[in-house]
C-alpha cells in the first residue's frame, strides 16, 4: 500500500495519497515512513503546522533521520521561525554532512535571518556536492546580490540560467543584476527574455521600464511603464516611475498626475511625494513644492537628499523660519556622513568647504560610483592637435554659454581639435548657431545613454573631457564615472568639488582656492591667473537708454541692486541691506522678479524691520541679454550676497560698469566675485567681513564723488585687465591644457598646476 501511496504522490494525486498514509497509519501507528511522508503531503499543501506535527513523530521513532529533521525544518522556515529551522538543519547535518537539501536549506535559512557570510559559506558547500543544481545556484546568486559582490552574483546567475534558460524568476533577477551593474543593453534583453515567457509579468515590466530609462529611450520606457499599469493599475511602483519618464520627456504637468495616481493609494508614497516635490519645484511652484518635501520628510526623515532639497525650496521662497536650525542640522547631518542634500543646495548654505567637500562624496558613492572600463594604452592617444571635449546641457542661451562662447571661437585649431557633446535638447537660437559655428564637431548626445556617450568619447579619441556641468540640472556625472577621457577636468557650471577620484582636475584661481584649501578638493587644482571666470568680449551690450520712470523706479533714489537668485539672499544680509535703506534717505533695492512667494516674504521682512514694503522694489525677467545689460546701468551700487555670491550676474554687472560690492566668503562659491573684481582691477570693492561690507556700502551711497571715481576706474579697468580679455584667458587655459595633456603623455599622475600670466615660460606643477 506504501508503494501505491507514494506513487499518487509522485503524480501530484496529494489528496488521494495522504488518504492512503492515513489508512497505513491506521493499521500501523508507528510506520515512520508513512508519517514522515504524510507531513511531506502536507508541507506540499500549504500546511506547515500540520507538517510539523507529523515529522515530529516520525523522528520520535526514528530520531536519527536526517531526511526527517531536514524537512522538519523546511517547514519550520516556511512558518518563517528561522531560528529553529536553522537548528533542525544543523541536527540533520551533524547525522549526514553532505546532506545536498539541508545544506541549501540552511543556506537559506541564513540569508532571512540576515547571516550572509555564513550562509554563502552553506550554498558553497551544497555546491561542491552537486554543482549543477539550479535553485542553490539561483539562491547563490540572490545571496551574492544581496552583498554587493555583483560579479559573482552575475556568474552564479548564468551558470543557473544554463540550466534552466527558461526560467522566468531567474531571468528577472538577472536582469535586475545587469542593471546594477549599468549593463543597461543586456538587462534590457534580460527583461525581454522574461516577458517572452511571461507576459503578464508586470514587475518585469516596470524593471525594464527603469533600464529604458536609463538607456534615455523614453517613449519606450513610458510604454513598458503603461503595459505593467494595464495589467495591474494599482501598480505604485510603475505610477511613480511613469511621472519620472515623463518629467524627463519635460511633460511636467503629466508627471504630477502620475504621481498624484500614486498618492491616491498610498498617500504615505514617499519617493512619489519627494518627486512630486521636485516636479512643482521645477514648475516654479516651489511654496506647493515645499508642502510636498514636508510630508515626505515627516514620513521618513532620513529619506536620501530630501532634507537639502526641502531647505533649498525654501531658501527660493524666502522662507527664513527657523533657518538657522535647519543649517544647524543640515551642517551636523553633513558631519555625520548622512545623505543629507544635493550638493549644489548646501553651497548656499554657511557650510565650510570641508564639509562641501564631504557631501559631494556622499553624494558620487551614492548616485554616481566609478564604473570605468579599461582606457586602452592608457589612453595615450597620439594625435596632431590636442582633442578637447566639451560637455554641456547648457550649449544654449544660457549663463554658461554667454560666458565661455568667445573662448571656443578663439581656442588655437593649430594645437586644438574641438569637440562638442550637448546633453540638452535641440535648441534653436542665434547662440545656439554661433555655438555650432565654434566647434569642429558639434555632437547631439542627449538621446545617448551615459554609456555610450562615454564610449563614443573614447573611439573619437578624446585627450581631455571638460564637463561643464558638475551638480547643475540636467548633469551627466555618470558619462564621467565610467572614465571618457583620460583626463577630466571641471570648469565653470559648478563652483566647488565634484568629490570624484575619476575627476582630476579642476580650474579655479588663487583667490577661490587658496593653497591652504587644497585638502577640501578631491581634483587637483588649476590655478588660472587673474579669474578663473572666461567672459565673452563681443558681448553686446543694448544702446537703449532705459530710464528709471519706465523700470518704476523713483528718478532721484539711490538704487542698491542685487541680481541674484532668490536662494542667494539670507536673513543676514539682508539686514544689512534694509539698515542701509533705513540710513540712507529715499533709497531703495531693486531685486530680480523670482517669484511671488519670495516677493511677499522680502516685503513682509522688509516690514518687520522697520522699512516701508515698497521700498523693496523687483525688476520682471528680461529674455533679451542685451536689454538686461543695459537696464543693469541705472542702478547705483550692486549688492553682492554670501555665502554664495553673485557669478555670471556679478560679470553682467562689471561689464555694463556697475560697481559690485562684496565680502569675501570661506568657499569657493563665496570668493567669485572677488576673484573678478581682483581681476577688473577693482579690489578695493571686496571686504573682509561683514561690518566692513556694511560699512563701506553706506559710504558709496552717501559720497557720490567716491561712488562715481569707481564708475570712472571700472569703466578704464574694464577693456585693459584680464576679466575681459578673452584672447589672453584663452592662451592661460590652453598652457594649462597642454601642461595637464604632457603630464599624462609622461605618465605621471594629475599634480596642482600654476599656470604663470603669459609672457613667463610655461605652466608649472607642484
Amino acid at each position: 500500500m506504501l508503494e501505491q501511496a507514494i506513487a499518487l504522490h509522485k503524480r501530484g494525486q496529494l489528496s488521494e495519497a495522504a488518504s492512503l498514509y492515513l489508512k497505513i497509519l491506521a493499521h500501523n501507528p508507528n510506520d515512520a515512513d508513512a508519517l514522515h511522508l504524510l507531513g511531506v503531503t502536507e508541507l506540499q499543501r500549504g500546511n506547515a503546522s500540520a507538517a510539523i506535527e507529523w515529522f515530529d513523530r516520525a523522528i520520535k521513532i526514528k530520531p536519527n533521520n536526517a531526511s526527517f529533521i531536514g524537512n522538519r525544518g523546511l517547514a519550520l522556515q516556511r512558518l518563517k521561525r528561522f531560528d529553529d529551522a536553522l537548528a533542525s538543519f544543523d541536527r540533520a547535518l551533524a547525522i549526514e554532512p553532505d546532506q545536498f537539501e539541508a545544506l541549501n536549506n540552511r543556506g537559506n535559512a541564513l540569508s532571512s535571518l540576515n547571516r550572509f557570510t555564513d550562509a554563502l559559506a552553506s550554498y558553497d558547500r551544497a555546491l561542491a556536492i552537486k554543482p549543477d543544481h539550479f535553485e542553490a545556484l539561483y539562491n547563490r546568486g540572490n545571496l551574492l546580490r544581496e552583498l554587493k559582490h555583483f560579479d559573482e552574483a552575475l556568474a552564479s546567475y548564468d551558470r543557473a540560467l544554463a540550466i534552466k534558460p527558461n526560467d522566468v524568476e531567474a531571468l528577472y533577477n538577472h536582469a535586475k543584476l545587469l542593471r546594477d551593474l549599468k549593463r543597461f543593453d543586456e538587462a534590457l534583453m534580460s527583461f525581454d527574455r522574461a516577458l517572452a515567457i511571461k507576459p503578464d509579468f508586470a514587475e518585469a515590466l516596470n524593471h525594464r521600464g527603469n533600464v529604458l530609462l536609463e538607456l534615455k529611450r523614453f517613449e519606450q520606457a513610458l510604454a513598458s511603464y503603461d503595459r505593467a499599469l494595464a495589467i495591474r493599475p494599482d501598480f505604485i511602483d510603475a505610477l511613480n516611475n511613469r511621472g519620472n519618464v515623463l518629467r524627463d520627456l519635460g511633460r511636467l504637468d503629466d508627471a504630477l498626475a502620475s504621481y498624484d495616481r500614486t498618492l491616491v493609494i498610498e498617500p504615505d508614497h514617499v519617493n512619489a511625494l519627494n518627486n512630486r516635490g521636485i516636479v512643482l519645484y521645477e514648475l516654479k511652484r516651489f511654496a506647493d513644492a515645499l508642502l510636498s518635501f514636508d510630508r515626505a520628510l515627516a514620513i521618513k526623515p532620513d529619506h536620501p537628499f530630501l532634507f537639502g532639497l526641502r531647505l533649498f525650496c525654501k531658501m527660493r521662497i524666502c522662507d527664513w523660519r527657523d533657518l538657522a536650525d535647519d543649517f544647524a542640522q543640515l551642517a551636523a547631518k553633513i558631519d555625520r556622513g548622512e545623505n543629507a542634500s544635493p550638493p549644489f543646495a548646501v553651497l548656499a548654505t554657511p557650510s565650510s568647504a570641508a564639509q562641501q567637500r564631504a557631501c559631494s562624496e556622499n553624494f558620487i558613492r551614492t548616485r554616481h560610483p566609478k564604473n570605468a572600463l579599461p582606457l586602452q594604452d592608457e589612453g595615450r592617444y597620439r594625435h596632431g592637435r590636442i582633442r578637447l571635449g566639451y560637455f554641456s546641457t547648457d550649449f544654449h542661451d544660457h549663463a554658461v554659454a554667454q560666458l565661455i562662447s568667445e573662448l571656443f571661437e578663439r581656442h588655437d585649431r593649430s594645437k586644438f581639435e574641438l569637440i562638442a557633446f550637448s546633453f540638452g535638447p535641440p535648441r534653436r537660437g542665434a547662440m545656439r548657431v554661433r555655438l555650432e559655428k565654434s566647434f569642429d564637431r558639434f555632437i547631439e548626445a542627449g538621446a545617448l545613454s551615459d554609456r555610450d556617450i562615454a564610449l563614443l568619447a573614447r573611439r573619437l579619441e578624446i585627450d581631455i573631457a571638460v564637463d561643464l556641468n558638475g551638480f547643475t540640472q540636467g548633469g551627466r556625472t555618470d558619462v564621467f564615472a565610467m572614465r571618457a577621457a583620460p583626463i577630466q577636468v571641471d570648469y565653470l557650471g559648478y563652483p566647488g568639488t565634484m568629490g570624484a577620484d575619476y575627476i582630476d582636475y579642476l580650474i579655479a584661481d588663487s583667490t577661490l582656492i587658496p593653497e591652504e584649501q587644497q585638502q577640501h578638493y578631491a581634483e587637483k587644482i588649476i590655478y588660472l591667473p587673474g579669474s578663473y571666470q572666461v567672459n565673452d568680449s563681443k558681448r553686446p551690450v543694448a544702446d537703449r537708454l532705459f530710464t528709471r520712470a519706465e523700470c518704476g523706479l523713483p528718478e532721484e533714489a539711490f538704487v542698491f541692486c542685487s541680481f541674484n537668485n532668490s536662494y542667494k539672499f539670507t536673513p543676514e544680509m539682508f539686514g544689512i541691506w534694509m539698515r542701509l535703506l533705513n540710513k540712507v534717505e529715499g533709497s531703495v533695492l531693486w531685486l530680480p522678479k523670482n517669484n511671488d512667494a519670495a516677493m511677499r516674504n522680502l516685503r513682509q521682512e522688509a516690514k518687520a524691520r522697520g522699512v516701508d514694503p515698497e521700498r523693496v522694489m523687483f525688476a520682471p525677467y528680461v529674455s533679451n541679454s542685451k536689454d538686461h545689460l543695459a537696464r543693469t546701468r541705472i542702478a547705483d551700487l550692486f549688492l553682492d550676497t554670501l555665502p554664495f555670491n553673485a557669478h555670471t550676474t556679478a560679470s553682467d554687472a562689471l561689464w555694463a560698469g556697475l560697481p559690485i560690492l562684496t565680502c569675501l566668503g570661506k568657499t569657493f562659491p563665496g570668493r567669485v566675485a572677488a576673484s573678478l573684481l581682483n581681476a577688473v582691477g577693482v579690489p578695493e570693492l571686496i571686504t573682509r567681513n561683514l561690518n566692513q561690507y556694511e560699512a563701506l556700502a553706506l559710504e558709496l551711497s552717501t559720497n557720490p564723488r567716491k561712488l562715481l571715481s569707481i564708475r570712472q576706474k571700472l569703466a578704464a579697468n574694464r577693456m585693459t585687465h584680464p576679466l575681459f580679455d578673452t584672447a589672453l584667458f584663452a592662451k592661460h587655459i590652453e598652457s594649462a591644457y597642454v601642461s595637464i595633456w604632457r603630464r599624462h603623455q609622461d605618465g605621471l599622475g594629475p599634480e596642482h598646476i600654476h599656470v604663470p600670466p603669459q609672457g613667463t615660460l610655461g605652466a608649472r606643477s607642484t
